[in-house]
């Protein structure tokens, strides 16, 4: 879907021609030409917001205008200088929004708006990538409008910086498997998710003053995501006025062994992150080796009204509550591997599975969750067809908090293995589920069964791992749950059982 001009506008010339703007583009998405699902939402978001025909996430090179995703057309490019939207880009920071295209002196001749589709309405916003504007968030209707709130223009700009964001992460998750070729399939897709999930994470070796931490942890702190970086880069880049009360809290922790739980400034940025963590190990003297912890911008949380700030108290207390979970899940995860950067990439799926359920928690004010959207989070990821390979049959059932945590991450262990050796490895495998409420002595107990069909044939493992300990302890906290594992020959079952 595009619209030819008569003759290209100088600033349009000089956008197509800029070599900064296509360096940027090409070394960020060299697949650029490759529509993407991943971007569907964004246009789908955006042509709803509009109630528009046409919604499209766009890239635009030296010659064409590629369309990563697209809502009511079915063309995948247009010729660069003959689109609108190379107009927006050219504008960079600024968005454009056409009212009646028949009667705007820049678009009256377009071949589109003369004849068919007879295009009249267009708003779009500019994709910034690294201060260069290399593409847009655009929707196109056939019917004049009188006016646009800029609350809309507004949600335009945000889907636009959403897609920017997506483009990110999507680049840094590509060049971290080139350097990481040793790296299975499913590592790389779970580190590139807790990047998306925007959490950071670190290993600090207190010996040496080498921290371990994620691509989020780096922006976080105002780093180079490809630089090593050491306790001195971590405190320097912290507040000159909350340096010293961060800095005591964690000696505090470690001489107390007690959980460290600072809030700081980052002094270039002025923005609020959230600290927690404590000592992982000491040497046989009682002295801390390793501190392991998260951190979380929460700029947003200080700044906005009470009743966002009660809702972070109820996370905070939630996160101290997981802590323990998560210091466990790394022990067992480091005794695996001694180098602190494949820790990160083998802890990084089990943490983004506790983060997806404290995602789904934190959306609903820490109340209850329903057990379908719980299973979706964290089953999506590992498949390609959803509604193919996963079968459900349930019960209408809601999770509290310590319920929907542990589950989750039974869950995806269950999935790593169903994709690494069961029903999930091979194409048309699948997995259902058959979750019933069930009143026992007046109490309401889930019995949730998890049977893979379809796999190769299955053998009970002679040694138990780490995942299948986690799977069958997860629940712990939980009184009177309990996870059983069968290793049938025609697939893996597991009967869970989890009082509600």
């Amino acid at each position: 879907m595009h619209v030819r001009t008569e003759k290209t506008d100088p600033p349009v010339t000089r956008l197509l021609e800029a070599p900064e703007r296509l360096g940027v583009l090409h070394a960020t998405v060299p697949d650029m030409a490759v529509p993407d699902r991943d971007f569907d939402g964004i246009a789908e978001i955006a042509a709803g917001l509009f109630d528009a025909q046409v919604a499209l996430v766009t890239l635009i090179d030296r010659q064409w205008q590629w369309f990563k995703a697209a809502v009511g057309t079915d063309e995948t490019r247009a010729p660069a200088e003959d689109a609108f939207c190379a107009h927006v880009a050219a504008a960079a920071d600024a968005s454009l929004v056409v009212l009646d295209a028949s009667t705007d002196p820049r678009f009256a001749r377009h071949r589109q708006v003369k004849g068919p589709p007879f295009l009249r309405f267009y708003a779009g916003a500019p994709i910034m990538l690294d201060g260069q504007a290399v593409g847009t968030v655009c929707v196109l209707d056939d019917k004049p409008r009188a006016d646009v709130s800029q609350s809309l223009i507004h949600q335009l700009r945000r889907l636009a910086a959403l897609a920017a964001s997506l483009f990110k992460v999507k680049d840094e998750a590509r060049r971290r498997a080139l350097k990481e070729a040793a790296l299975s399939r499913e590592e790389q897709r779970h580190a590139m998710a807790l990047e998306a999930a925007n959490i950071g994470s670190w290993l600090w070796d207190i010996r040496s003053g080498a921290i371990a931490g994620n691509s989020a942890l780096k922006r976080m702190f105002g780093l180079s995501a490809d630089s090593s970086v050491g306790a001195r880069d971590i405190f320097g880049a912290i507040h000159v006025d909350d340096r010293g009360a961060t800095f005591a809290k964690l000696r505090q922790a470690m001489k107390a062994d007690d959980e460290y739980d600072g809030m700081f400034r980052i002094g270039d940025t002025g923005r609020w992150l959230l600290g927690r963590g404590r000592v992982h190990d000491r040497d046989a003297k009682g002295n801390p080796l390793t501190f392991i912890g998260v951190t979380i911008d929460v700029t947003d949380q200080q700044a906005s009204a009470q009743r966002t700030r009660l809702l972070l108290k109820e996370l905070n207390h939630r996160v101290k509550n997981t802590l323990a979970m998560l210091q466990s899940l790394a022990r067992q995860t480091l005794r695996q591997t001694s180098d602190p950067a494949e820790f990160m990439t083998a802890f990084a799926g089990r943490l983004q599975a506790i983060s997806e359920a404290h995602g789904l928690l934190s959306d609903h004010e820490w109340g209850t969750i329903r057990l379908a959207d719980l299973i979706a989070k964290q089953l999506l990821p590992h498949v390609s067809a959803y509604a193919d390979q996963i079968e459900l049959h349930k019960d209408e059932v809601s999770l509290g908090p310590d319920q929907a945590v542990g589950l989750g991450l039974v869950l995806h262990e269950l999935a790593t293995n169903a994709v690494k050796y069961g029903s999930l490895s091979v194409p048309k495998g699948k997995v259902v589920l058959t979750a019933r409420n069930v009143v026992e002595d007046g109490d309401t107990v889930l019995h949730l069964t998890w049977s893979e069909v379809g796999g190769p044939p299955v053998r009970e493992p002679k040694r138990r791992g780490f995942g299948s300990i986690l799977i069958e302890r997860s629940l712990d906290k939980v009184l009177g749950s309990s996870v059983k594992v069968e290793y049938l020959p025609a697939g893996v079952t597991a009967l869970i059982r989890l009082p509600l």
